[in-house]
């Protein structure tokens, strides 16, 4: 599967006095890819909450390079790096849409865990899904 996209456009209350897109947007931005991605491979939050499943993020870190302003338009791009037998590993960047330049980049380690948040061996079938969103490589 080629990485999936989303397309996101800042919104007034998302930017800061410098009419930058604020740092914490960022992360609700690279969220709801992620919620994207997994509904767009029939995996969405809400099935797997009856399955008494979450997906939940473990480890994030986020490199700024270029601020979004109020007049981009965003993508946000997101795949699975690398499937393990307890979690996995994404990665997601954010494009300025008109000249492609990557503005923020993400790595995040995500997990399993029951209906009442400990940590749970995925079933095979849900790793079959989300190798959907693998790149050839990982």
């Amino acid at each position: 599967m080629p990485v999936h996209q989303t397309t996101i456009v800042p919104r007034f209350g998302e930017l800061d006095p410098y009419n930058h897109v604020n740092h914490a947007a960022y992360i609700a931005y690279f969220e709801a890819a992620r919620c994207v991605a997994l509904d767009d491979i029939d995996m969405s939050l809400s099935d797997l909450s009856d399955r008494g499943l979450q997906i939940v993020v473990t480890k994030l870190e986020v490199k700024f390079r270029e601020p979004a302003t109020a007049r981009d338009e965003l993508v946000v791009e997101t795949y699975v790096h690398e499937m393990k037998r307890v979690s996995s590993t994404w990665k997601q960047q954010i494009l300025r849409k008109s000249d492609k330049q990557t503005l923020v980049e993400a790595e995040l380690i995500l997990g399993v865990c029951d209906s009442g948040g400990r940590p749970t061996r995925p079933p095979a079938d849900l790793n079959e899904t989300l190798s959907r969103l693998s790149t050839d490589d990982s």
